[in-house]
């Protein structure tokens, strides 16, 4: 009859399996370079065979380090806080580390609190909190803990170590790209108010208008969902013909939204109305038309989140608040055209 393990393999049992000393075992794991490759591959291959773990518990008693990195998210049903998130699950496991996710419905100062203190108990040894909210970040400004916490996801303006990409750049890139193309203005549909990413968008557009002389149309509000974005295009719709020629959507599911308004009031796009999002979603290649956009580089904001984290766990605390802006990037594609290109008879 077949024996069965009654208790998870030890360091010892993988030392007796492989003929080697607990020692070079502790080595191997540690990547230490003075061990033979032939002892190195006998370890791990009866590290394989056991199923062996790391006792991390065991770890941190002896190192007083956890290797554990908490990270509190919500609205992560929007792309770019899931985008957020997977980022720093993945940066923070190639540099060796576990990861303690909370997701919460609200940020509040309440739920904000109690997640703090669960990570604490928890023996997490620093924190990252995607917050794009602005209520979010007043609250974590209040906060006291007892490791560091670093904010992505939160646009301008935050008095905490944190990254983001510059979402005002963005804006300008988007904006730019159609007064260029020939648009007289742009309009603007802006996300939540009390996103700060959403308010610095909605900035970079005001601010590039104004650059150029031009007094900025009113700002319409959506949620950031395609729904809200068909609201707002069937009111946009109704301005076509009367100045209106390109739209600035603050997130590519809107623009998904505002598209279909516009084709079903028979406005065509790009001919008589550009449209560019904000994101750069997997699906705005494949809309129709495929979507002029920005891309934020999420996988860079969870490698150097991750990576100011750990040099505020490790080194002395800085001097002045740490903040770290990524560059977006402006992805063209056929939802924007040239207004000096177009041929005769359609309307500018």
């Amino acid at each position: 009859m077949a024996h069965t393990r009654l208790r998870p393999p030890t360091m010892a049992d993988v030392a007796r399996q492989a003929g080697v000393s607990h020692q070079t075992v502790s080595r191997v794991l540690g990547d230490h370079p003075n061990v033979r490759e032939e002892t190195r591959a006998r370890v791990l291959r009866a590290i394989e065979e056991m199923g062996y773990r790391r006792n991390f518990s065991a770890r941190a008693l002896a190192t007083r380090r956890t290797r554990t990195l908490g990270v509190v998210a919500s609205d992560t049903t929007h792309y770019g806080p899931a985008s957020t998130l997977f980022a720093l699950e993945e940066a923070a496991r190639s540099e060796g580390y576990l990861v303690s996710t909370v997701s919460l419905r609200k940020l509040t100062m309440e739920t904000l609190s109690e997640a703090l203190d669960h990570l604490s108990e928890g023996g997490v040894e620093g924190v990252v909190a995607i917050a794009p909210q602005r209520s979010a970040v007043d609250a974590l400004a209040e906060l006291r803990h007892p490791f560091p916490v670093v904010i992505v996801g939160s646009g301008s303006g935050v008095d905490i170590p944190g990254v983001s990409v510059d979402q005002h750049l963005g804006a300008q890139l988007a904006t730019g790209h159609l007064l260029a193309a020939g648009h007289r203005s742009v309009w603007h549909l802006a996300g939540p108010e009390d996103w700060q990413e959403a308010a610095d968008r909605a900035a970079g557009w005001r601010a590039t208008l104004e650059a150029a002389g031009v007094d900025p149309p009113m700002t319409l509000h959506g949620d950031w969902s395609p729904l809200s974005g068909y609201r707002a295009g069937q009111e946009l719709a109704g301005w076509v013909g009367r100045g209106l020629t390109a739209v600035f959507a603050a997130n590519d599911q809107m623009a998904l939204g505002v598209l279909r308004a516009l084709r079903e009031a028979g406005v065509r796009t790009p001919q008589d109305v550009a449209v560019v999002g904000f994101d750069d979603i997997p699906e705005s290649e494949y809309f129709a038309p495929p979507l002029t956009t920005v891309r934020q580089d999420f996988a860079a904001v969870g490698r150097r989140g991750i990576a100011l984290l750990m040099e505020l766990i490790e080194g002395p605390q800085p001097a002045t608040t740490p903040r770290i802006a990524i560059e977006p990037q402006l992805v063209v594609r056929a939802s924007t055209f040239p207004q000096a290109a177009q041929p005769e008879g359609v309307p500018r």
